[in-house]
């Protein structure tokens, strides 16, 4: 059997087949063990499947890397270019395989931070996550993109000049920190002066949602009508905002009538509690009808409910707007709204 050249290019290709063997065989025995290890603990099966593609590419970046170190290309002027691009294939996949990484171990926090668990707290941890897992995220990219770009050497003289100028990188920052870098700073901010959580009800721009995502520059408010209102982080740091779930998802929610001065309020409030003990938005906390205004020919009757969240307040508010306008009409017309007019009558003179 003739002796393999390896500084030939049938070596070279023998050398890539045998590292991308190599590989394979490494990444196959890996898999195995993780299969093994996850009939015991579940996420490991999980952690295989996200990490797969990443892990195929960084390790055939390398076997191709090495084979080529070895046999015919090594040898050749255009090696130092080429072990270059490998260089930096290597790191984008590393990178690439840590970011999967790092995503799988938040989502794993995220999850369990989901499971049976509401509230204030609930949401503030969740809001910490995503904003540290874009951070970390944001800071791998920044990290690789660096590392590629310091593997020339031109960037390396480039990159020490500017370190080394004081003024310059104090005016970049400067001016990087009024725009781009101030909202992302507000970003942070927002997520850690648990100012506004993932899951808030707000009211933003008179548009009444729920904070839907909160990423690095801007803010993903969910309006109730399924429209997405897109506001930047910086705006939630310098302008006032109305939040129902500040400390508690509970709520008290009013409606107003305007009825005439005739209007029943014994029976009013017999009604009015008839149908919140019978709704299943009620939660029983809280329960008011009172006469808050009296002015020209009606009266305000401001009717004060309670509820576990807004979306049932929201419900509740309707059921006894409905209910009790029905109820007036059908039994006590008299209360009804309604303009007097006073007509005198004057003599004529025959």
């Amino acid at each position: 059997m003739p002796e393999i050249v390896w500084e030939s290019w049938i070596g070279t290709v023998a050398a890539i087949g045998i590292a991308l063997v190599a590989g394979a065989a490494a990444i196959a025995l890996i898999s195995l063990v993780m299969a093994l290890v996850s009939r015991r603990v579940v996420w490991v099966r999980d952690i295989a499947r996200r990490s797969r593609g990443a892990l195929f590419t960084t390790a055939a970046v390398v076997a191709v890397w090495i084979a080529c170190a070895v046999s015919q290309p090594a040898q050749a002027e255009w090696w130092p270019s080429l072990s270059r691009l490998f260089l930096i294939g290597t790191i984008l996949a590393g990178s690439w395989l840590l970011g999967a990484l790092a995503s799988f171990g938040f989502e794993r926090l995220m999850a369990r931070e989901d499971e049976g668990r509401i509230g204030p707290d609930a949401r503030r941890r969740r809001t910490q996550l995503l904003v540290i897992h874009r951070l970390v995220l944001v800071a791998i990219s920044v990290l690789a993109l660096g590392t590629v770009l310091f593997t020339f050497p031109e960037m390396r003289a480039v990159g020490t000049s500017l370190l080394a100028s004081a003024g310059i990188v104090s005016i970049i920052a400067g001016l990087a920190a009024q725009s781009i870098l101030g909202n992302l700073i507000a970003g942070v901010q927002v997520a850690f002066t648990d100012a506004i959580r993932v899951g808030d009800v707000v009211v933003v721009e008179g548009e009444w949602g729920r904070i839907g995502e909160i990423n690095l520059s801007y803010v993903v408010v969910y309006i109730w009508d399924e429209r997405r209102l897109v506001v930047p982080c910086s705006y939630f740091t310098t302008t006032p905002i109305e939040t129902w779930t500040r400390k508690s998802d509970k709520i008290l929610g009013t409606v107003y009538m305007d009825l005439d001065w005739r209007v029943p309020m014994a029976e009013v409030r017999a009604e009015f509690q008839r149908i919140i003990e019978g709704s299943p938005a009620w939660d029983g906390r809280s329960a008011s009808a009172l006469v808050t205004d009296s002015q020209g020919g009606f009266v305000t009757v401001r009717f004060v409910m309670s509820s576990k969240d807004s979306s049932d307040q929201w419900d509740l508010r309707c059921e006894v707007r409905e209910q009790m306008m029905t109820w007036l009409q059908a039994t006590h017309p008299e209360a009804l709204p309604r303009t007097r007019v006073s007509i005198d009558s004057v003599a004529t003179a025959d």
